[in-house]
């Protein structure tokens, strides 16, 4: 006799009903870092964002978002995004409206 039917057995007018777990949304805890590099990429300018804790689908969908609305381009991989030039204020724009808190990382 498993617990289920011994449950059963102490509420015999208790009538099963199937739960299911609300997924909770993500909320990024730490702000985003956004900075300017050129060292080790020929002297070519990239804006960097980096402190993503989520997955890499969303991370993927922020990336572009970022691209086709700036209209540049650019990558991600292991929580960074690699913006080609910098754009940084812009960047944050995009990231704020979109609710992520961010952060201005040199000059």
């Amino acid at each position: 006799m498993d617990l289920r039917d011994q449950l059963k057995n102490l509420f015999p007018e208790h009538e099963e009903q199937d739960f299911e777990m609300p997924e909770e949304e993500f909320k990024q805890k730490e702000p985003l870092v956004c900075k300017f590099e050129k060292k080790g990429r020929n002297g070519k300018p990239v804006t960097i964002v980096e402190g993503w804790e989520g997955n890499e689908e969303d991370l993927k969908k922020i990336s572009k978002k970022i691209k086709t609305t700036l209209g540049i381009g650019g990558s991600e991989k292991d929580g960074t995004i690699i913006i080609q030039g910098d754009n940084r204020d812009k960047i944050m724009a995009i990231l704020k409206d979109m609710g992520y808190k961010t952060k201005r990382v040199g000059g």
